[in-house]
């Protein structure tokens, strides 16, 4: 087992798989940006050095800067977290080169899959269903992708063949519209991937959005984790997520875990992983991608496996067998995740930067906070703006989304715009309710719009600790830098040194 790990990410990933390092005796080794010096991730960790610069191309996303961290101070290994460098196959192999271990899949195979037209014929050579579509290449033209466009019939979908997060993809509808939707499309995967392929599918309108994790090893054992139902998502982001799917059968749960694992053998796959597929109303399910990487909502696959997922990950990259089979297996319950987000859901979800005056997580049984931020941190325009994770279980789909009910109506977070209130709408809707959900429920459903009134404990609870000075916010302030927040030590529970 390694004793010394570098985690290449920031927030509440950062902060989640150092906890587990520390449970496991290693030494959590973290790094941070300018903007980041003072925090939450940083007074986590067992030691943390400085990337230079501000913003995620200055720092968390310099291949260099971080290999050059690990070699000067020893580290064996490196946790990349999901994010930023996570699915970077460079980055991966600058990790072997310099003799660090990559905690995750062999550089090659995250190459192979995070080409999304090399990922979709594997899948179809292994026999794992793929949405019907074409290719296409660099050089096609227009009016190649109108031919094709009408054999597959319309409504197409063009998308980046090295895209994610709903980046540089198009909904075609009608031929008139396919020149200038690929032009666009191309251009933005261009500038956002650095490739500007595009290839097209069948548009499902509205599908369900069900992705199972899988866990290969490096004896040629592969196993999946069960389903996670992920269809509530605003601009291609998810924001609920939850374990078993109100949809899945139990034939069509072994089918799509089956074709799982198929995909994770095929690929060669070992570590963490999820294969994501998309269902439609009749129960068909087709592949849709594979991410390399720990997923965001993988916690609620920890609640009803009873399993901690990263350390799983450390076994795996040391050399160890999956300490598991397929058949012992079982999970139990029912578990959900909320995405607390610095966010105003009435602006098209436009985020809220600022500073966190306030921040006190709701307590109780069957509760998980998974957290980036803590009183008196700053939240940055240089990041994404999830502030903490929710997870609960509970019995039942129906207990579970009550005692989430509960938790969100108990978190408090002042000093910045949250979507607290319009998740509590989603879970409360009665379509949510009735587990009717498709990757187009946000756009087809409409939100109460959020009640903007402070409640008035909330004004006196700021106000008094605001007057009293003696709230954890003042605790990490450094009056001398004009009241920016610094990590401080007497705040950590950890060994804490200054880089």
């Amino acid at each position: 087992m390694f004793n010394r790990v570098l985690i290449a990410n920031r927030g509440e990933i950062a902060a989640r798989i150092a906890a587990t390092l520390q449970q496991m005796g290693v030494t959590a080794v973290g790094v941070y940006s300018e903007a980041d010096r003072a925090a939450y991730h940083v007074s986590c960790m067992d030691e943390a050095y400085p990337l230079e610069g501000k913003t995620a191309a200055e720092s968390y996303l310099r291949v260099d800067k971080i290999i050059d961290i690990a070699k000067r101070h020893k580290i064996e290994a490196v946790h990349p977290g999901y994010g930023f460098l996570s699915e970077n196959a460079a980055f991966a192999q600058g990790c072997v080169d310099a003799e660090v271990f990559f905690i995750g899949p062999k550089p090659e195979v995250i190459r192979k899959l995070g080409d999304k037209v090399n990922a979709r014929q594997l899948m179809a050579e292994a026999g794992v269903p793929v949405v019907p579509g074409w290719s296409g290449g660099e050089k096609d033209d227009a009016a190649q992708f109108e031919r094709e466009a009408e054999k597959i019939g319309y409504p197409v979908l063009l998308k980046a063949a090295a895209g994610g997060g709903g980046k540089g993809m198009r909904v075609v509808r009608s031929r008139r519209e396919m020149a200038e939707s690929m032009e666009s499309c191309r251009r933005e995967a261009g500038a956002a991937f650095g490739n500007s392929r595009v290839f097209m599918e069948k548009y499902l309108p509205k599908p369900r959005h069900v992705e199972f994790q899988i866990f290969g090893d490096t004896h040629g054992n592969a196993v999946h984790m069960f389903e996670r139902e992920c269809s509530i998502q605003r601009r291609h982001q998810k924001i609920i997520e939850e374990t078993p799917s109100p949809a899945l059968t139990p034939s069509l749960r072994d089918r799509m875990g089956d074709a799982a694992v198929k995909a994770a053998k095929a690929a060669g796959y070992s570590n963490a992983g999820t294969v994501e597929f998309l269902v439609d109303d009749a129960g068909n399910f087709y592949f849709l991608e594979v991410n390399t990487r720990l997923q965001v909502e993988h916690a609620i696959t920890e609640m009803t496996l009873g399993l901690d997922l990263v350390r799983l990950q450390l076994e795996i990259a040391s050399g160890q067998k999956l300490p598991m089979s397929q058949e012992q297996l079982r999970p139990t319950g029912h578990s959900m995740e909320c995405r607390i987000y610095a966010e105003d859901p009435d602006r098209q979800f436009l985020p809220s930067a600022g500073v966190v005056e306030r921040f006190l997580p709701p307590v109780g049984p069957c509760i998980r906070i998974d957290a980036g931020v803590t009183e008196g941190s700053a939240v940055s325009v240089h990041y994404d703006p999830q502030l903490a994770k929710v997870i609960v279980w509970g019995h039942s789909r129906n207990e579970s989304r009550a005692r989430m009910l509960w938790a969100l109506q108990r978190f408090v977070v002042l000093g910045l715009q949250t979507n607290l209130e319009f998740l509590q709408a989603v879970l409360d809707h009665p379509e949510f309710r009735a587990g009717r959900l498709h990757t187009h429920f946000l756009e087809v459903h409409a939100m109460p719009r959020a009640d903007r009134t402070t409640p008035d404990e909330a004004l006196i609870a700021a106000a008094l600790a605001a007057s009293n000075g003696t709230g954890r916010r003042d605790a990490g302030r450094d009056r001398s830098n004009g009241g920016v927040a610094t990590a401080n030590p007497w705040q950590s529970l950890s060994n804490w040194r200054s880089a």
